[in-house]
């Protein structure tokens, strides 16, 4: 009940946010009408169809865009005949009398037309507007989406999107009424009716070329999101103060898909100890495979203290905590304490047992892990969170969790209490020493992070920024434009992009962001046939030298083996905004997000 209220509460927001203003002048084109018969069912429409197109999105596939393409080419085209109707009746007529009257029946005019509004044609324009509209992804519609990629098609997944769709609803129904009354005094005035008509057919017009040709997002990407965003935020923290602070710890560095709702099975209880009760241990169902271990079970497991930690290998929070990790399990291993890592993947590639193999070799992870593919274990534990840290006591009892980096101080202390509370005798100096903190693992530099994790897929991306429109599922041609905002990107060359990632048709391709942080990384991976891809990256035009990644030399150069996070700038002096640009010498490079450090 309480994301679904979060859910209704974000979308009443998106009225103050500009990823609205594509779809107004087909919402105030009704201003005048009546709202039972024509507004309403209008935005009913627009609710119904955002829902269901942003589930089919979420947990479909390329049919799912295809079809999501098609509707938005015909909504396209209702909308220009619906504007035509408005700028001139003689116009109109003069038009291909099919689309004319498609758009005719669309437009129910005051001043001409049936005596009394139809309900089934102010639908179809809200199903029409439904399907143009791509409302800007914040906190918590964040929420509602991930839980939709996690979890599949479900009827929570619908109604919690329906639930935001009714907020924004709503909030333009506020809208719309004062507008009605605006275009009511303004029609007091001899003439103003029919102008007011014209005007709104030439905004439509200008809306549906926007979003045609892509104006729309290249405009609207150079506008700050960051009030509307607090707004969100300080309704979660309102709302649920704890799982809003879990939230931006987890998000600070990884945001997007890594909160997903509520965690109700969060409920404390008292304990006879400090730490409250906050759940029981729930199976371990993942089939696995596991590594550096046979089969754990919960059962199996009593008596002992046990860590879980969700975590995915190209996750730059997730590697940040390993040193700390690595150094509890080689102190309290033998005083009882279990580590599991629950490796649960972001991307399609991280579910290869291969590359989980090679990644917990070369990280160097001894404690058990295993592959939660199918996200059975994240979801008994109703886990939300990249990365999240589970502490469960030796009677099978869950009393305490952690979400995102940080608090490593008070997590060992969580360690070292339930470790005596179990009886545990000669514990180790509590010396809250980690060794092997360097290179990508090091910890961020938060105070000079000014760049979020950025998806290069087009299912999460966002700030993308080129000559020409983003293409789904098809090789496109791409030219970066001359000069970038901060955290806008693009690319440039052949490319393919798809929900996930973007692949380089033909080289060279080029990849450029621009950034404020001291460290960039970027999720790569090479093509099918693992054929290595050459790269050079360039800080500002010229070779990163002395403030190249682990992954780079001081001449840029690198060359990509695996798929995996690659650090390539880590900034050794003044940390500042630059341009970072990638250049791949060799095709079918893959290149999935951006992280920052």
């Amino acid at each position: 009940m309480i994301i679904a209220l979060l859910a209704f509460l974000g979308g009443v927001l998106t009225i103050l946010s500009p990823c609205i203003l594509p779809v107004l002048p087909f919402v105030f084109a009704r201003a005048d009408q009546p709202f039972l018969k024509s507004t309403l069912p209008m935005l009913l429409g627009m609710a119904v169809t955002f829902a269901g197109i942003a589930t089919l999105a979420a947990v479909g596939g390329a049919w799912a865009v295809h079809v999501n393409q098609y509707g938005r080419v015909l909504s396209l085209v209702l909308m220009a005949a619906f504007a035509l109707t408005l700028l001139s009746r003689s116009l109109a007529d003069r038009m291909m009398r099919p689309f004319v009257a498609m758009g005719s029946r669309l437009s129910a005019s005051s001043d001409g037309g049936a005596p009394e509004t139809s309900v089934l044609r102010s639908l179809l324009l809200g199903f029409a507007t439904g399907l143009l509209w791509a409302p800007c992804a914040g906190p918590i519609l964040g929420i509602v989406l991930t839980g939709a990629a996690i979890s599949g098609p479900n009827t929570q997944t619908t109604l919690l999107l329906l639930a935001y769709a009714a907020g924004a609803a709503t909030s333009l129904g506020v809208a719309i009424f004062a507008g009605n009354r605006l275009f009511t005094s303004m029609k007091k005035t001899f003439g103003a009716g029919e102008w007011i008509r014209r005007i709104l057919g030439v905004a439509i017009l200008l809306a549906v070329a926007a979003i045609a040709f892509g104006w729309d997002t290249q405009v609207l990407t150079r506008l700050s999101l960051e009030s509307t965003n607090k707004l969100e935020q300080s309704l979660i923290n309102a709302i649920n103060p704890p799982a809003a602070q879990d939230a931006s710890m987890a998000m600070s560095g990884a945001a997007g898909g890594s909160m997903a709702g509520q965690n109700s099975m969060m409920m404390s209880s008292q304990a006879p100890h400090g730490l409250p009760v906050q759940g029981d241990f729930p199976a371990l169902t993942s089939p696995g495979p596991w590594l550096n271990s046979p089969p754990l079970t919960r059962e199996g497991l009593r008596g002992k203290v046990v860590l879980v930690d969700f975590w995915t290998y190209s996750c730059i929070n997730c590697l940040r905590t390993l040193p700390y990790l690595k150094t509890w399990y080689d102190k309290y291993k033998d005083h009882g304490l279990v580590i599991i890592g629950v490796h649960a993947p972001e991307f399609a590639f991280e579910k290869d047992l291969g590359n989980v193999r090679s990644a917990v070799a070369d990280l160097g992870v001894k404690y058990p892990v295993v592959l939660d593919n199918n996200y059975d274990i994240w979801q008994a534990f109703n886990n939300r969170f990249w990365p999240a840290h589970y502490f469960i006591d030796a009677a099978g009892k869950i009393r305490s969790h952690h979400f995102g980096e940080g608090d490593y101080d008070e997590a060992e202390h969580t360690i070292r209490e339930l470790l005596t509370e179990a009886g545990v005798k000669d514990l180790p100096p509590d010396s809250r020493a980690v060794a092997g903190a360097t290179g990508i693992q090091a910890a961020a530099d938060e105070a000079h992070v000014q760049s979020q994790e950025t998806y290069v897929g087009y299912e999460r991306a966002a700030n993308f920024v080129t000559s020409t429109k983003l293409v789904q599922d098809q090789v496109a041609a791409y030219a970066m434009p001359p000069a970038l905002q901060l955290n806008q990107w693009g690319l440039e060359g052949k490319w393919l992009v798809d929900r996930e990632k973007a692949t380089l048709d033909s080289a060279p391709g080029k990849i450029v962001f621009r950034f404020y942080a001291r460290d960039l990384h970027l999720v790569l991976g090479p093509g099918k046939d693992g054929k290595p891809v050459r790269f050079r990256v360039l800080l500002d035009g010229v070779a990163p030298a002395a403030d190249h990644g682990v992954d780079t030399d001081e001449k840029g150069n690198g060359v990509v083996k695996e798929q995996r996070l690659y650090q390539l700038i880590r900034q050794s002096k003044t940390i500042g905004e630059h341009t970072f640009s990638i250049e791949f010498l060799d095709k079918d490079l893959q290149a999935f997000a951006f992280t920052f450090g």
